[in-house]
């Protein structure tokens, strides 16, 4: 059976391979809002999709596997390959057990992939956006336009002149935090500040990015009143901004270890033990997305060799017989079906127990039926 493992693997690797570039394409184009809306460098943009490409290759795995499987069997019955297994003596029920035993492989590779490769890539690619310091500030700013990309400022700057000078710039702080804690503030709790400039010039050092403003008003609104100051010359500093993308870890992207950890501590009630991390907020409210989590990482691989036995009840039947056609339709819709069913099963997995029982059954009481029941029609037909 080695050529038709090698066989199989190449096919599978050059279409997984296809697809999940094509998708990697797809969604590598939905990135670019981190350089064209939130101000990222490019080299951010980079590493952050190719850190999510295992990520695509874990979620088409199981549909790949299948299709790569249907295709192998019914090119090597329509050559006539598998005929030549059953003339030298080879039993239908070998190669459903190499197959299967094939299909476990992959299945452990998923679980490899999907519960440590791909949460660490995923995780990596997010410490890319909380690290980065908005490399291409200038790349958000579009004379004419509001920009609220970063979080506590909304610029505006009527226009950019030829020689890269901003003119009319407004300016609106709402960084709070940082004005109250100031010493030298006295004038009470500040709300924000407004500032407009006639001219400004946006500076970038490798320490420091800031507006140089030229010829402006700053407002500061506190709680008492709004005080305004006159300047030719002030720095505006943007290194205090952070970015309104995402940079808490989503729970995809969280170690098995803490998630594991933390439904322990809920289900023994010793919640307040728990050791918060910058990964999670461990709480009873998460739940029900851990233990879906959990069990996508590692429990639903284990349809992948429910869908490789389905498939190989193709063998029943040689091409010359007068229902091989509809046999190929009906095996291909029972095994979309199985994954389709896969997905939608582990939504309602976690929220109860029915669904939980069911997630989990299905997929072993469902093999062990459809095996054993092969065994008997292939035992009855010899």
């Amino acid at each position: 059976f080695q050529k038709f493992i090698m066989d199989n693997f190449r096919i599978f690797s050059i279409i997984i391979l296809s697809i999940g570039s094509i998708v990697w394409i797809i969604q590598s184009v939905n990135f670019l809002d981190f350089v064209t809306e939130d101000g990222h460098s490019f080299r951010i943009y980079i590493y952050y999709s190719l850190l999510n490409f295992p990520k695509i290759i874990q979620r088409i795995l199981p549909f790949v596997f299948f299709i790569t499987l249907f295709y192998q069997i019914v090119r090597y019955e329509e050559n006539n390959q598998l005929l030549i297994y059953w003339i030298h003596g080879v039993k239908k029920i070998q190669l459903v057990n190499i197959i299967i035993i094939y299909s476990i492989l992959f299945s452990l590779a998923q679980i490899i992939l999907g519960g440590f490769v791909s949460p660490k890539s995923k995780d990596m690619a997010r410490s890319f956006i909380r690290n980065s310091n908005l490399d291409f500030f200038s790349s958000i700013i579009n004379p004419g336009k509001f920009v609220d990309a970063v979080e506590d400022l909304t610029i505006f700057i009527e226009k950019e002149n030829d020689m890269g000078v901003y003119e009319n710039i407004f300016l609106k702080d709402d960084s709070t935090s940082s004005l109250n804690n100031n010493p030298a503030n006295k004038l009470g709790e500040i709300k924000s500040q407004i500032i407009f400039a006639k001219t400004a010039r946006l500076i970038s050092t490798k320490d420091k990015k800031y507006f140089k403003l030229f010829d402006g008003k700053l407002l500061k609104i506190n709680n008492k009143k709004i005080d305004v100051f006159e300047f030719k010359s002030a720095d505006f500093d943007l290194s205090k901004f952070n970015t309104k993308t995402t940079t808490f870890p989503k729970i995809q992207e969280v170690p098995a270890w803490i998630l594991i950890e933390c439904l322990i501590y809920i289900y023994s009630e010793e919640l307040q033990k728990f050791k918060d991390t910058d990964y999670l907020s461990c709480n009873k409210n998460s739940t029900q997305s851990i233990t879906q989590e959990l069990l996508l990482r590692f429990y639903i691989p284990i349809f992948i060799p429910l869908i490789a036995l389905i498939t190989c009840l193709l063998i029943l039947k040689s091409k010359d017989d007068i229902n091989y056609k509809s046999l190929k339709f009906f095996l291909f819709i029972l095994v979309f079906s199985v994954i389709v069913i896969s997905e939608a099963s582990l939504k309602y997995s976690s929220g109860s127990l029915i669904g939980l029982s069911f997630f989990i059954l299905f997929p072993i009481s469902s093999f062990f039926l459809i095996y054993f029941t092969l065994i008997m029609k292939l035992k009855y037909r010899n």
